[in-house]
């Protein structure tokens, strides 16, 4: 796991209350667009150093994103 993974799982952790304000800090803190830092957490996610550091939330993360890529197949499919 690399330094810039460890800070997007650790920001990850983070609870924001409304969208707007989780992407201003995306800017903020790590100085890229959302569409960019998405990319790299969905990178980290398949990531089994990224899974040891923090096996609950990397899990949760997972089926997050499965789901709503299942969700997206489904709607393609018709």
């Amino acid at each position: 796991m690399n330094a810039t993974q460890k800070m997007i799982i650790d920001f990850e952790a983070r609870h924001f209350t409304h969208r707007g304000d989780k992407e201003a800090a995306i800017a903020e803190t790590f100085d890229m667009t959302p569409t960019r830092y998405y990319a790299l957490l969905a990178d980290a996610l398949d990531e089994q150093s990224v899974l040891a550091y923090s096996p609950v939330l990397v899990n949760r993360l997972r089926r997050i994103r499965d789901r709503r890529v299942q969700a997206r197949a489904l709607r393609r499919a018709g």
